[in-house]
């Protein structure tokens, strides 16, 4: 290996792609952005008042509390020690006390193209009644409640009701099986089930209630009730005595309730994500800082102007990114959001902009795999609708293309509206790093630069910061208001998965690298770093150089063992709509492109050309079962994807 090509010392990631594109915020944008430049030196000043300052702010606290952060029990930090909150109270009451009753809270818009809007007036007179009807139930303060919900405004009502009374709600996906809803109410001991009948996918009525029965139908849990929303009108079994429908209890519940305070540190939440083996982990979020994080960086990361935006997160509550983004930190800003219950794709691939036309969206959030799907239908599809609205963009979920950040920024943000493109997880609870809109020139790609007031590093091996133009492992190095509080019923369990890799570091699993400016660049998970003849390479960098060619939609890359180099680059891709596929010729193509954009040392060994990728339910690709193909086993279980047969597609395709 010369040393013209060798990975410098330290680096365990290697920096490959380079991105010199750079927008900067206009005039106008920047004149009333609502983050303003002294909050970085603020918050490096003193990080502790800063969140203290924050929490005073955008909360309204029953008792203030003592002491902004105690760290004497690490990892497991006390936010705003004493004080005492009720999240539904700041998310709904104190809007109508202060004379904000009549402003639109939620617009939903159902997939069938059913609509209901909701005011603040309306959406707390709706959550007190859940209230009610909860503790009639018997749920009281501490309890657990399962949420086996689609995107109906009665996912947030639940949401905010359990909040209210001090339960602690367990979301469970909707497209998740009824064993992994069982396992998540054994381990929650959850009392109360709240689901529906069904929703509706992709213009076909698509049944929950039936999961619910069967996670039930074995003796042992601890559920006394479940409570069923009457969506689509299917037929449901039902159990008397236990199953109550929501109209019957909710609908004839009163609409006077108290909200209770709560301590800073009262449980809020359970969200469950997968671990790498064993049992899901049960994350745990707890009260005041968790709402003061995701408020703020709310309100800042996406130029939130309460009285004339229109928000829309497209996450559902089944994530992360629904609780923090669509339940708690919009309502408590005060802003007008929409609910879409449905697919991109119905009954039209012009749905969601469809959307935006109609309700002047002006503020979108989204994944970048919707954003690489819509590229492969082509631009002339949100063409046809009126987004001059939207005036801000962001993305969630992964790291982004800097391509399809091109794209978006100038198909659907007209060339005008920034990017944020954010990092976070599950366990952070809210954004960490994103550019602020009004004040940093954004980068197509990178999500750039840490929240105020939070620590992030890109350390190395031995957990040394790495200089500038190099990669590494992400890390924060200081805690966070909105950190979990650990994982439910395992304090070893916690201190194993985060905090084992690095003394006194929270390692996210994350790889990343800083570019010649210090600004960071997300390069996904360490499980998906490939070793090719002793470098180090990234999946992330190489699947951005194959979307950069003009006929590639999408792209995964995986890594499958090869006996010269260790392991050889493997690529899928999904070619653009009307691009036709010339075999071997677009093989070399798309080899010889990344070649070019990246070096010799990245060109796949392979690509190969799918009709689509094995994706999730909310998106992620399942590199798990490519690395199958790629390495000529039969993939393993395919339940959990949006499309089961895409597995069966991608062999056939590949038998041809």
């Amino acid at each position: 290996m010369s040393e013209e090509t060798a990975p410098a010392a330290g680096d365990a990631l290697e920096n490959l792609l380079q991105e010199n594109r750079r927008f900067a915020p206009s005039p106008e944008f920047a004149a009333q952005s609502v983050a303003q430049a002294g909050l970085y030196a603020e918050a490096a000043q003193d990080r502790p008042a800063f969140w203290a300052r924050q929490a005073r702010e955008l909360l309204s606290w029953d008792k203030d509390f003592e002491t902004a952060l105690d760290w004497s029990e690490a990892p497991v930090a006390k936010w705003f020690v004493g004080g005492q909150v009720n999240a539904a109270y700041n998310a709904l009451d104190r809007h109508v006390e202060n004379g904000l009753g009549d402003r639109v809270a939620i617009h939903f818009e159902g997939e069938p193209g059913d609509s209901r809007s909701y005011t603040y007036a309306q959406l707390t007179q709706e959550v007190k009644k859940a209230a009610n009807a909860f503790e009639s139930l018997g749920v009281r303060k501490g309890d657990r409640v399962a949420v086996y919900l689609p995107m109906i405004p009665e996912a947030v009502i639940t949401l905010l009701a359990c909040a209210r009374i001090g339960a602690i709600h367990s979301v469970v996906f909707g497209g998740f099986s009824a064993d992994a809803l069982r396992s998540r109410i054994d381990d929650a001991e959850a009392k109360l089930v709240v689901t529906a009948d069904g929703t509706y996918r992709r213009g076909k009525p698509s049944p929950l209630k039936p999961a619910v029965d069967e996670a039930l139908s074995a003796e042992g849990h601890t559920v006394q009730n479940v409570v069923v929303v009457k969506r689509n009108g299917e037929a449901v079994s039902w159990t008397e005595g236990r199953d109550q429908w929501w109209d019957d209890t909710v609908g004839a519940a009163s609409a006077e309730h108290t909200p209770v305070p709560h301590d800073s540190e009262h449980p809020l939440f359970i969200l469950y994500t997968s671990g790498t083996t064993g049992k899901p982990k049960g994350i745990l979020h707890t009260t005041g800082g968790y709402l003061t994080q995701a408020a703020f960086t709310h309100r800042n990361i996406f130029d939130l102007h309460p009285e004339t935006d229109v928000y829309w997160c497209t996450a559902d509550v089944g994530w992360v990114t629904g609780h923090s983004y669509v339940t708690y930190a919009p309502l408590i800003n005060g802003a007008t959001q929409v609910m879409y219950e449905g697919t991109p794709d119905s009954p039209h691939q012009g749905r969601w902009w469809e959307i935006v036309q109609k309700y002047k969206v002006s503020i979108l959030y989204t994944a970048p795999t919707a954003i690489r799907t819509f590229m492969k239908w082509g631009r002339e599809i949100p063409e046809k609708y009126d987004l001059s609205s939207i005036r801000l963009l962001g993305s969630v979920g992964e790291p982004i293309n800097p391509e399809a950040w091109m794209w978006y920024r100038e198909v659907i943000g007209g060339n005008k509206a920034p990017i944020v493109d954010t990092w976070w997880q599950t366990e952070t609870g809210a954004i960490m790093i994103s550019p602020l809109p009004g004040l940093t020139a954004t980068k197509p790609g990178s999500a750039q630069v840490p929240v105020p007031g939070i620590a992030v590093d890109v350390v190395d091996e031995m957990g040394e910061s790495v200089p500038d133009g190099h990669g590494g492992f992400l890390v924060i190095r200081e805690p966070w208001p909105a950190m979990l509080r650990g994982i439910w019923g395992d304090p070893e369990r916690y201190k194993d998965t985060y905090w084992s890799r690095f003394d006194t570091m929270y390692f996210a699993g994350d790889g990343a690298k800083k570019d010649d400016d210090g600004d960071v660049w997300l390069l996904g998970r360490v499980d998906d770093v490939m070793n090719v003849s002793g470098h180090r390479l990234s999946t992330t960098e190489i699947e951005s150089a194959l979307v950069s060619h003009p006929s590639v939609a999408e792209a995964a890359v995986v890594g499958a063992n090869d006996e010269t180099t260790g392991q050889a680059v493997v690529a899928f891709v999904i070619l653009r709509e009307g691009v036709e596929n010339n075999g071997d010729a677009t093989v070399q193509e798309l080899r010889n492109h990344v070649g070019k954009e990246i070096g010799p040392i990245a060109k796949p060994k392979n690509v190969l050309v799918v009709p689509e990728l094995p994706k999730t339910r909310s998106g992620k690709i399942m590199r798990r079962l490519l690395k199958d193909v790629a390495e000529g086993r039969d993939p393993g279980d395919a339940t959990t994807l949006a499309d089961p047969t895409v597995m069966q597609q991608i062999a056939a395709d590949l038998r041809k």
